[in-house]
């Protein structure tokens, strides 16, 4: 086993750097008997692995070979079988169960001995050993010392693990070492006593000769010794030495501690110094008011531009130095407690003395632009307020120091200047319509005429009542029309368009005032009251005039300043409203005076007042300006839309005359005169939108009272009254280009066509009737069956016949009924239209048709016959040639 053993070593595990530990021969239970090896291995390098090899004999040659290795972290039960009697078959669990049965129990047990003994030193795994006492256990290594031969006990079994550790395989160095040694003894394999005892005879010779060097070396170590000796009491002189060194360094010791102790001292002395001066100075630095800003605060000179700088300055210094963040423990000092109160009485009393100042200014500039009003009273201009603004802007450094440190009166200063400047505002804004209603009406007398109640510009008309309209003669309907409204509410009509052109640019004349004044006083205000315009959501929707007269800026804030109010900007907002009160009621009353004026106006004010909003909200949509002119656009939009209301309204309650004949209604007239109107208004305007939607309500409402009117009328024939007023609207319609009513036009244009065929075949009639009424008979016999040769055979519609109908129409009777056709026609049609000759071509041509007609049948039916009528097609033409030129 041994030489297996070493042999196994030497080829298989030396390679791989392994350690051959326990061996056992073993064969599979149950099988044939073909024996393997089972061995236990450990790594020669660290960190150490523990395996389980299984190695067979190769079938090819005399070798071993690898076949199966197992770690033995892996190993899960040993199991013995037996743990009583000796049984040589026992288990290994690895990842399934392997069965053996050892060549003998001895080496079973000394490989599960190694086993065991390889757990507990590597892997401290629980490994189950099943039917294997602990005796056994215990004794396992004894019994492997007693049945393994000496080599294999020293290398597997040698009673502890230390042995496992310790065994070591010869080098090549030490075997052949060996083997000159046995080679020089030729009995060393067969007398291995006589071997042992010579090795023994030379080590003891060997430990002779050392025994002897070391005697001879006793001299030697004798001067050792002597010389230790005198290193001893070398050693102890210097110790000697050194004590007495450290006597004297004892007193240098403690000089040195007092002198470190007085330095100490005296660094903490000077620290504490420089703290001091630096306090001191921070103070002296930061809550020092220097003299001159001291007399500025109280008795600078706050109407000159230098005086306001000085006190300017002046205050920024003593806010700096109330303002200053004192280190902890400096408020205690009476000194600064002393001069804060100082700073406090300087505050109070410059903040008086501004707010006296600014209130005085404010009271001064109200006469001051009252002197002005007069010059602007024949001017549609308003006063200039650039000057008052340039002058309080030198405060507004002042404004925004006074805001930081008593907003009490801030706030105070703030209503002031609302009060003053509303007053103000107020009397100029008042004034300046007063003038834009004059020139609009006219004069005051024709003010009243208008509506208009001495001076105040107020509307105090009824509302205007409509008369029903009668249709006239068409020479005399622009007369009449004038009569058909009553003289509370003026028709469209009834103006020129330099009148409208003339409202158009006193109305854009106010607006123009009005913007640049509101932006004007919203940019002073913002830099006046330092409220920065930044946009903000709107505060609340209720009147903003009545928050600002509630106390809105009176609301209590921490320390007097406010957090937020909405915002800045819903500030600068509601001073506005406060301010500019009376724009939007004034605007209003210009509105409704315009509209009382013209009802078409509306459509000058929707464009320009749309125009004027848009603008207003590119630039702030939440301002004051954008909101009244929003507003004020509302009202207009109504206006334009009760002005479409109306004239549909007087669509609906037009009623004809029963002796003239229609003509042109005035309400198709009047669509075209709102229609060129409205498109030389809303050219490249923001609200086309709001145009083209009246537009499709009045040509649908037209189209309505046309048909309407046309069923009514009794004197002129409905086909003309829809031919003439629709080819009329479809003449303005194709002029005008009006995108959003191609279908109304297409529409127009197919009734005006319809109307115009049914008319001429209804007035031509059967100009031959006679004839007609023998075709009529001869179609007839045709559509029973007859053929058209074969007519001319039946009793009544034979030759003769037919020749005499013709002889009956000679071209002096067809041309003196075609005369009286024209006449008829003639009295029918309107000459504003100026159909009359459209209608007699159609005429001719229908009258040529069925002229046409009859020759056709007559070619057919009565072939060969020669027979024609009395008067050919030239004739006709001239004929209806010579009827229109006579007339």
């Amino acid at each position: 086993m041994t030489a297996i053993k070493h042999a196994l070593q030497r080829d298989i595990f030396t390679p791989n750097d392994e350690r051959l530990l326990s061996i056992v021969n073993v064969c599979k239970a149950g099988k044939k008997k073909r024996n393997c090896f089972l061995c236990a291995t450990v790594t020669t390098e660290r960190p150490v692995q523990v395996n389980v090899v299984k190695v067979k004999k190769s079938d090819k040659g005399d070798f071993y070979k690898r076949q199966t290795a197992w770690a033995l972290r892996d190993l899960a039960v040993v199991d013995a079988k037996d743990a009583v009697k000796e049984n040589p078959e026992f288990d290994l669990h690895f990842d399934k169960v392997y069965k053996w049965v050892a060549s003998s129990t001895v080496e079973k047990n000394t490989f599960i001995s190694c086993i065991w003994k390889l757990n507990q030193r590597y892997l401290r795994k629980k490994i189950d050993f099943t039917n294997v006492s602990s005796q056994l256990l215990e004794e396992l290594p004894k019994v492997a010392e007693e049945s393994v031969p000496s080599g294999e006990n020293q290398s597997v079994a040698g009673g502890d693990e230390e042995a496992v550790d310790e065994y070591q395989e010869l080098n090549a160095r030490e075997e052949q070492d060996i083997e000159i040694m046995m080679e020089g003894c030729e009995y060393a394999i067969s007398n291995a006593e006589a071997f042992a005892e010579k090795l023994s005879r030379e080590l003891q010779v060997l430990d002779g000769a050392n025994i002897q060097s070391i005697m001879a070396s006793e001299k030697q170590v004798n001067i050792l010794m002597k010389l230790l000796d005198e290193a001893l009491k070398e050693v102890d002189q210097i110790e000697i030495k050194l004590s007495s060194y450290e006597e004297m360094l004892q007193s240098v010791k403690e000089q040195m501690d007092q002198i470190s102790e007085s330095n100490h001292l005296i660094h903490l002395s000077n620290t504490n110094n420089v703290k001091l001066l630096s306090e001191i100075e921070f103070l002296v630095n930061h809550m020092d008011l220097a003299k001159g800003h001291i007399k500025a605060l109280q008795e600078g000179d706050l109407t000159s531009s230098r005086g306001i700088e000085a006190c300017t300055n002046a205050a920024d210094a003593l806010l700096q130095c109330m303002n200053v963040a004192l280190r902890p423990g400096h408020d205690m000092l009476h000194a600064v407690k002393q001069q804060q109160q100082r700073f406090s009485d300087l505050r109070e009393q410059f903040a008086r003395r501004l707010a006296s100042h600014l209130n005085s200014v404010f009271v001064q500039q109200g006469h001051d632009q009252s002197s002005t009003l007069a010059q602007h009273s024949v001017e549609l201009t308003l006063p200039n307020h650039h000057p008052f603004h340039r002058d309080l802007l030198r405060y507004a450094k002042l404004m925004e120091w006074l805001k930081n440190t008593d907003y009490g009166k801030y706030e105070g200063l703030t209503k002031n200047y609302m009060d003053y400047l509303s007053r103000l505002y107020e009397r100029e804004i008042k004034d300046f319509f007063e003038v834009a209603k004059i020139k609009m009406t006219g004069t005051t007398k024709e003010g009243k005429k208008f509506g208009l109640h001495g001076s105040s510009g107020k509307l105090t008309g009824s509302t205007s009542s409509l008369n029903k309209l009668s249709v006239q003669s068409s020479g005399n309907r622009r007369s009449q029309s004038s009569s058909l409204l009553d003289m509370g509410n003026m028709s469209a009509s009834d103006l020129d368009v330099a009148d409208r052109t003339k409202f158009d640019k006193i109305f854009e004349q106010v607006l123009s005032e009005l913007e640049p004044l509101c932006l004007a006083e919203q940019d002073f205000i913002s830099k006046f009251f330092k409220l920065q315009q930044h946009q903000g959501i709107s505060g609340s929707t209720t009147n903003e005039a009545e928050e600002m007269d509630g106390g809105i800026l009176s609301r209590s804030y921490p320390s007097g300043v406010p957090q937020t109010i909405s915002s800045e900007k819903d500030m600068i907002r509601q001073m506005m409203t406060k301010i500019f009160r009376c724009i939007e009621p004034e605007l209003n009353n210009l509105i409704a005076l315009g509209d009382k004026i013209d009802s078409f106006n509306s459509l000058y004010m929707l464009v320009k007042m749309s125009h004027h909003v848009w603008t207003a909200q590119n630039v702030d949509p939440a301002s004051f300006l954008s909101t009244t002119l929003g507003n004020v656009l509302v009202t207009v939009k109504r206006n334009f839309d009760k002005c479409i209301s109306n004239q549909m309204k007087q669509m609906d309650e037009v009623k004809i005359s029963k002796k003239s004949k229609v003509g042109i209604l005035p309400f198709v007239a009047e669509f075209e005169e709102f229609a060129a109107l409205a498109e030389s208004i809303f050219k490249n305007a923001e609200r086309r939108g709001d145009l083209d939607k009246a537009y499709i309500k009045l040509i649908r409402a037209v189209f309505v009272s046309v048909e309407k009117v046309a069923n009514e009328s009794q004197k002129t024939p409905r086909d003309v009254v829809m031919m003439e007023n629709f080819h009329h609207i479809f003449a303005t319609l194709s002029r005008l280009k009006i995108s959003c009513l191609e279908a109304e036009k297409k529409e127009a244009k197919q009734k005006y066509t319809d109307h115009l065929q049914s008319y001429v075949i209804y007035s031509l009639g059967q100009p031959l009737e006679k004839l007609n009424h023998f075709f009529e008979g001869v179609e007839a016999r045709v559509a029973q069956g007859i053929r058209e040769e074969e007519v001319s055979y039946q009793l009544a519609f034979n030759k003769q016949e037919l020749r005499k109908v013709i002889k009956e129409y000679p071209g002096k009777e067809v041309k003196k009924g075609l005369d009286n056709l024209y006449k008829k026609v003639d009295k029918h049609l309107c000459e504003e239209e100026n159909l009359l000759q459209v209608v007699w071509h159609s005429m001719q041509d229908e009258f040529i048709r069925q002229y046409k007609h009859f020759e056709g049948l007559i070619a057919r039916c009565y072939p060969g016959s020669g027979i024609t009528m009395e008067f050919t097609i030239q004739d006709i033409l001239d004929y209806c040639s010579s009827i229109a030129q006579s007339h």
